[in-house]
């Protein structure tokens, strides 16, 4: 299943909290507004010589081709991966991916590993699986040493730590690499570039020291058995050569056919994610070769609820995800919340989308991810593979609807719904109905507690489970106190 932030409340809950982070929505927006300005000009030059759209519809295509035949995919991955001297392994769930690496990891008496940025291994959970077995797992990526330095949780998939601002940071190296590695210098300031070298410094001893390490795969290409990586801070080029054993965990949607069919993607992803043309390291390998990078190299192809998301015929283009996080740059609603809100690694419309799929629907905080968005469309556009979120996001909200039909709450709307049908069926009791919510208007609006645009008055909180909590949070107008019909009586159809 996919990792959950233990003890997490629905998204209501802790949006409404973070909403009251005026340090944290600032952080956000900076951030996010950064990102779009890069990206919206890299686009841009794409839309001027080849046309954006058609490379997103040649990744988007790319996809699906991969995932409709994903059996005949995989299977010939782990061939080629099998006799590149790679020793490939199959995982229906993250307990069975995490004991593989674990296995591994004892197999060559490591006490600790490094790790290439991987959402993957954070939605198994296995730094705290590797933690559990005396085993201590360092990350190496810039964001998510100030995450797992800070105690933290990510919060974002392309910037973890994104909810930090430089002075933040600066105090969290300060206090806390001397507890785990080499201390920060004294006097680091906050300059962007003193916070990298600090880290570069602490990660260095780490780096020559470990003996294994832990990656995940942007792709993997079925016709060589080729994994790719792709990052900006070398950190994952020293995972991927220096150890001598490298464990790869692998998701198996990121399966793709052949290089030819790697290159739109590989030309979507660095301008949709960091706002560049290319990304500054792009690392493949292919199993082992000797005397060069490590010895011994272990894959992982994980499903953890992959094919169940297959087998959603409308949820299942969420699978196409590259991981660039251009939807949530763009969400109005990410940005005023955070990714801590989601209450998963994949924060954002796509994992609101994603979360649900993996793991079903049935449990509270799950269930309220497909309505963290306004559908105001603005992930679709952004995404470079053309996932129709929205689409997605009204889908689920249909099968949480139908999962809680037996609930009082539920009872009670279905029971207003049909008393609506009955009415709205029939003109005299419509025309009752009307002079029935003509009297609830005039008396509304002489106590009603707000003036909304027009001068109408706005209702009160009403009673009820569903009604108490959806006028809590808005003006609900007080019916007009003379309906249409009645004013079309009165005044013989306005000619009176």
């Amino acid at each position: 299943m996919s990792g959950t932030f233990v003890g997490m409340p629905a998204f209501p809950t802790a949006a409404k909290a973070a909403l009251g982070d005026t340090q944290l929505r600032h952080n956000l927006s900076h951030a996010t507004g950064v990102i779009r300005a890069k990206r919206s000009k890299l686009v841009a030059e794409v839309e001027e010589n080849l046309g954006w759209e058609d490379l997103r519809l040649a990744g988007a295509a790319v996809k699906d081709r991969a995932l409709r035949d994903l059996e005949t995919n995989l299977v010939l991955l782990e061939e080629r991966l099998s006799a590149a001297g790679a020793t490939v392994h199959w995982a229906r769930d993250a307990a069975e991916a995490n004991a593989i690496v674990v296995a591994v990891a004892k197999q060559h008496a490591a006490e600790e590993v490094v790790k290439v940025k991987s959402m993957v291994t954070q939605e198994i959970g296995l730094n705290e699986a590797l933690e559990a077995e005396g085993i201590s797992a360092w990350e190496t990526d810039l964001a998510e040493i100030i995450v797992q330095l800070g105690h933290d949780l990510p919060s974002h998939i392309l910037v973890p730590a994104i909810h930090r601002n430089r002075a933040e940071i600066r105090e969290i190296f300060i206090r806390e690499m001397g507890l785990v590695g080499k201390p920060a210098p004294e006097g680091l300031t906050d300059e962007p570039a003193a916070l990298a070298g600090a880290a570069r410094e602490h990660l260095r001893e780490k780096f020559l020291r470990a003996k294994v390490a832990v990656s995940g795969a942007n792709f993997a290409v079925a016709e060589t058995g080729t994994l790719v990586v792709v990052e900006s801070e070398g950190n994952g080029r020293m995972c991927l050569t220096l150890p001598d054993v490298l464990v790869s965990v692998v998701g198996i949607e990121k399966v793709v056919p052949s290089w030819t069919e790697l290159d739109p993607l590989l030309r979507l992803l660095p301008r949709s994610s960091t706002g560049e043309r290319m990304n500054p390291y792009t690392s493949t390998w292919t199993g082992v070769t000797p005397g060069d990078g490590p010895q011994e190299v272990h894959v992982v192809l994980l499903d953890n609820g992959r094919t169940n998301a297959l087998a959603d015929e409308v949820g299942r283009q969420a699978l196409r995800c590259i991981r660039c996080s251009a939807c949530l740059n763009v969400c109005p609603v990410y940005e005023r919340t955070g990714g801590h809100a989601y209450g998963s690694v994949y924060p954002g419309p796509i994992g609101a989308i994603l979360n649900p799929l993996l793991k079903g629907t049935g449990d509270a905080q799950t269930d309220s991810l497909p309505y963290a968005s306004s559908l105001c469309g603005a992930c679709f556009e952004a995404c470079p593979v053309r996932i129709d979120i929205p689409e997605v996001l009204v889908h689920l909200r249909s099968k949480v609807v139908d999962g809680h039909r037996d609930d009082t709450v539920s009872k009670l709307e279905a029971v207003a719904f049909k008393g609506a049908a009955y009415v709205l069926s029939d003109a005299k009791r419509l025309s009752l109905a009307e002079r029935g919510s003509g009297l609830a208007g005039r008396v509304l609006s002489r106590f009603g507690r707000t003036t909304l645009p027009g001068g109408r008055r706005a209702a009160g909180r009403i009673p009820g489970p569903g009604a108490a909590k959806w006028t809590s949070a808005r003006d609900l107008p007080a019916p007009p106190a003379e309906s249409f019909r009645a004013w079309w009586k009165r005044t013989d159809g306005g000619t009176k």
